[in-house]
């Protein structure tokens, strides 16, 4: 079953205490030692930052797959960091970037240390609701890649997994998988929390991970007799067919479905049931149409009933979806409130036609 991490930072112990976690995610994902020290020295970075200029904030570690996929799985499993604050923000991103640039007495190479060390990277800051930055560290620097690829597609997909309570595992798992000329989005919420439920959300990626070609409501029909013997799972299904751009959805139980086109947001609607224990009869699989100003997002039952989209009704394309996954999560709580349940968000966005990321 797979790890998450989540460290608080309102304190300079907590700094070793980050830097640790790193070094335990890059080995748990099997890394090198110059890579694992690529995701120390990242992550030391980014909980200073926090301390510095947001007055403390929470570091999410987590080992993903190909997170904005548009060949396939070269790069294997990353270790994804994320950096979430809800301090004062800044005023332009690209000048905190630069060396030499700081609000606070040092050196001011911060940023730029996380943006030359890691295969991706991303900030995004609101004045006044705070900033996120995001980073991770290939297996291979810069995902160096050998041989021939597939032609890349226009969409990515990206995600946050954050535990109940600093727990170990987190109970919710999702997972993107391309083939051919199609993207499977999965997120599942294992019943309860702990192990036991990661068991069950885990079985449900590896299982779409032998079945991507399938059709939402078949993989879900499948899903079913390999939860069996687990405490079953709350899943949702979105495909993506992108020469066709049409969207196929399926889900049993509640986890969540919103999809924007333009300015609007409507949801897409789950059967109840639980995946491995009681899966209707009938299950419908419904259709809508993909274009370039679409973006889809799934997530567990740790978001407040009452959430709603917000900010995330105008996030450009050029934001990485992970870090649209990062401001829903800090949108919906603050720091006063943390989160009642594991906690799961995944996004299936376009590619940005302008080449950023």
């Amino acid at each position: 079953m797979p790890r998450v991490w989540e460290v608080p930072v309102h304190d300079s112990t907590r700094v070793r205490d980050v830097r640790v976690a790193a070094g335990a995610a890059a080995r748990h994902a099997g890394l090198a030692e110059g890579r694992v020290a690529a995701a120390e020295l990242v992550t030391t970075e980014l909980a200073t930052n926090l301390l510095k200029h947001a007055g403390g904030g929470r570091i999410l570690l987590d080992l993903v797959g190909p997170c904005a996929p548009p060949y396939g799985d070269e790069r294997g499993a990353l270790v994804q960091i994320v950096a979430v604050d809800h301090g004062p923000g800044m005023p332009d991103t690209a000048v905190a970037l630069r060396d030499g640039y700081s609000t606070t007495a040092s050196l001011g190479a911060g940023l730029g240390t996380c943006l030359r060390t890691a295969d991706d990277f991303a900030l995004h800051s609101a004045p006044g609701r705070g900033t996120i930055v995001l980073a991770r560290i290939a297996a291979r620097p810069h995902g160096g890649i050998d041989g021939p690829r597939p032609a890349p597609l226009p969409v990515r997909s990206g995600g946050v997994n954050i535990p109940l309570a600093g727990g170990e595992f987190s109970g919710d798992a999702w997972a993107c998988v391309r083939t051919a000329d199609r993207v499977t989005l999965l997120l599942a919420d294992g019943l309860g929390h702990g192990p036991l439920a990661a068991r069950a959300s885990s079985a449900a990626v590896e299982e779409l991970r032998r079945a991507p070609h399938l059709p939402p409501a078949d993989l879900l029909r499948r899903l079913n007799g390999a939860l069996r013997d687990t405490r079953g799972a709350a899943v949702s299904v979105a495909q993506l067919d992108v020469p066709a751009g049409q969207l196929s959805f399926a889900g049993v139980g509640n986890v969540g479905a919103r999809m924007r086109r333009g300015d609007s947001w409507h949801g897409l609607v789950s059967r109840p049931g639980i995946v491995g224990a009681h899966l209707p009869a009938h299950l419908p699989q419904q259709q809508a149409a993909w274009t370039d100003d679409c973006l889809l997002i799934l997530h567990s039952d740790g978001l407040p009933s009452r959430w709603s989209p917000g900010p995330a009704a105008h996030a450009p394309a050029s934001l990485d979806p992970a870090v649209i996954a990062a401001t829903i999560v800090r949108d919906a709580g603050s720091p006063a409130r943390p989160v009642r349940d594991d906690t799961a968000v995944a996004v299936l966005s376009p590619w940005p036609t302008d080449g950023t990321s």
